[in-house]
Order: C-alpha cells, then sequence, then structure tokens
C-alpha cells in the first residue's frame, strides 16, 4: 500500500531491521526494512488509483484491504496481515493480490522496475503483462 496521500502508513514506519515480507507477487520472502521500502514504494508506482476499504488489529495482528487500479488498468484487490511483536515492532507482513491475471502483472511490473536490485528470480518475467493485458 503507497502513502502517496499523505496518511500514515499503516506499517513501514514501525519495520524491524530484519522483518519479512511474504506475498503473491513474489516467489520467496524479502528480508530487511529497507528491501521492504524499496518493494512497497514501487508497488505504489504501478498504481492508478488505490482506495483503503479496512483497516483493522487483532492483539498484535493488524488486517488490511484495499482495492486498486493496476496503470494497465487491470483492478486489484489486495489484504495484508501485519503482525507485530510485543514491543510493537512489525516482524512480518504477508499480502495477498487477486485475481491472478492483475496479481501476475503487478508482480511482472515489479520485476520490470525493482528486479535488478533483487538476486534471482523474485518476481514474475515481465512478458506476462503481455498476457494479462491481451
Amino acid at each position: 500500500m503507497s502513502s502517496s496521500n499523505g496518511e500514515k502508513h499503516p506499517f513501514l514506519d514501525d519495520l524491524a531491521d530484519d522483518a519479512e515480507l511474504r506475498g503473491t507477487v513474489l516467489r520467496r520472502p524479502v528480508s530487511g526494512r529497507d528491501n521492504i521500502k524499496r518493494l512497497v514504494g514501487a508497488v505504489g508506482t504501478l498504481y492508478a488509483s488505490q482506495t483503503p476499504t479496512f483497516y483493522g488489529a487483532i492483539d498484535r495482528r493488524h488486517f488490511l484491504q484495499y482495492k486498486a487500479t493496476l496503470r494497465s488498468g487491470l483492478d486489484l484487490e489486495a489484504v495484508g496481515v501485519i503482525e507485530r511483536d510485543e514491543t510493537g515492532l512489525v516482524r512480518r507482513v504477508t499480502m495477498t493480490f487477486a485475481p491472478l491475471d492483475a496479481a501476475m502483472s503487478l508482480s511482472a511490473g515489479l520485476g520490470s522496475i525493482v528486479g535488478q536490485e533483487f538476486a534471482g528470480d523474485l518476481f514474475c518475467d515481465p512478458s506476462i503483462n503481455e498476457i494479462a493485458s491481451s
């Protein structure tokens, strides 16, 4: 979720140094505050619009839902689970995106923007954007 509207982001300011991000647009987890911030920032550049639909907490788990439209025109829904430790630091964030075409397009877009900064095949192949937009 981007925070371009000036509202406090629900987890970026509280990331632990060794926090972990998991998600349906990633082939494996990403660790580290700076890496997570870089990825979340890149996601925001791929959105044409974003609308939060829910944010709530149960104990140390916070839940975030939003709808977005990718710059490619595909609509996307996201659900995030933000896990905090007893001090309030965010240790793990898990993001789920749907539908599949939009999630794969988002992953490929991330690969185009920040793929070289992360080793290996973390994201979908960029050619998936051609498939998803046809």
